[in-house]
């Protein structure tokens, strides 16, 4: 098992001409996801308003296994995440909650920011510990098989 992060039901404007979720409420999704895995970190939007300091997306690489329809309901789970002194590593999947089947995945990098500078900073000390403790707590859950960003972190 992995580390669930939401449940999201498919509304009909996430739908399109092919009756079934467009590919950008996939990414919609795990992104509100990710929001999640932030805010346990001390970095999500609240955090980044008072410390000026945030995460940005660099790059993902996103596959779609399996449509999914209006009305479904999915699940998403974190299989994997690590970090460095500036990124952030993960992948996500995403299941219909019904069959069980792997409708799609998402691996993303993440750089740290500090925003009053716009430019990449470290992590303080104390978010280094909880995400070390969070991938204590959840290594034996996670999953590095068929990772592509990985080779990105520099440890």
């Amino acid at each position: 098992m992995s580390v669930h992060l939401a449940t999201r039901k498919i509304i009909k404007d996430w739908t399109d001409y092919n009756e079934h979720m467009n590919m950008a409420y996939y990414v919609l999704i795990f992104d509100e996801a990710w929001e999640t895995m932030l805010n346990k970190f001390h970095m999500g939007g609240a955090n980044a308003q008072i410390n000026k300091r945030s995460t940005m997306v660099v790059e993902t690489r996103t596959t779609y296994n399996n449509e999914v329809k209006e009305n479904e309901e999915v699940e998403v789970f974190c299989k994997f995440f690590d970090h460095d002194k500036k990124r952030l590593h993960l992948r996500c999947e995403m299941y219909e909650k019904k069959t069980k089947k792997l409708a799609a995945t998402m691996e993303s990098l993440s750089l740290y920011i500090d925003l009053e500078k716009r430019k990449v900073t470290e992590f303080e000390q104390d978010k280094i510990e909880i995400m070390d403790k969070f991938i204590e707590e959840n290594k034996k859950n996670f999953n590095s098989e068929n990772l592509v960003l990985s080779g990105k972190l520099k440890k």
